[in-house]
């Protein structure tokens, strides 16, 4: 599944432009609301050098993955909301960029990035299209990180398997969506989520690399309203 930016923006066009149309009630004060949906998580990688005795240009790149995710938010009042998701850890690829581009997968690991977001939704409750806007505060975990053969041979060729931890980092996210009333109680939802993310990789070899990541999210989802 592959959703592109310019595709969501038209839709949040065609959003505005129907969004005096009267429907179903849309998320108010004191209402929960709950959404299933299909999460793609891309990051956006700015590779540092793995440090010295690696050769340079030994970056790497981090492929996306996609995860169910389910989604819970509160109305604080017709505009402003608070919303926070659970989902499973994404399952992320690591492979050679730079110097060693084509050399293939270095290794792997799993990312976990909860976030909590206040949200501002534009119209009233009564509106066929909502769209909204939001801010949120994200700590990036990363667990299970493997490295491969080919780590092993670019980073300590001859000795122990590398092994590698990324740091955790606290960091924040934007959001832009649309929510569209299906029925008085079901919706449908686009949202495109951005993180700012800076990190660093240590390698037991005592190598490190710094990794811009600012991944982009795009959540398509079905709703309930409670």
């Amino acid at each position: 599944m592959k959703v592109r930016m310019n595709s969501v923006a038209k839709t949040l066009v065609a959003a505005a432009a129907l969004a005096c149309a009267s429907g179903a009630s849309a998320q108010s004060a004191g209402q929960f609301t709950a959404k299933f949906g299909l999460n793609e998580l891309t990051p956006k990688v700015v590779s540092g050098d793995i440090s010295a005795p690696a050769l340079p240009g030994t970056k790497a790149d981090v492929e996306s993955d996609i995860q169910p995710v389910l989604i819970f938010a509160y109305g604080l009042t017709d505009n402003i909301s608070l919303e926070a998701a659970l989902g499973t850890p994404y399952k992320h690829k690591i492979v050679g960029a730079g110097s060693i581009a084509g050399t293939g997968e270095l290794g792997s690991v799993e990312a976990l990035p909860p976030t909590v977001f206040a949200q501002y939704r534009f119209f009233a409750p009564t509106a066929t299209f909502r769209p909204y806007i939001g801010i949120g505060a994200t700590y990036a975990y990363f667990m299970k990180a493997r490295g491969s053969g080919k780590l092993t041979a670019l980073t300590n060729p001859g000795g122990d398997p590398t092994t590698f931890e990324i740091d955790n980092k606290f960091t924040y996210t934007g959001q832009i969506g649309v929510a569209m009333n299906l029925s008085e109680r079901w919706f449908a939802d686009v949202t495109v989520n951005k993180s700012k993310l800076r990190t660093d990789v240590h390698f037991s070899t005592g190598q490190t690399q710094h990794m811009k990541l600012d991944p982009v999210a795009v959540v398509l989802a079905l709703g309930y309203k409670f």
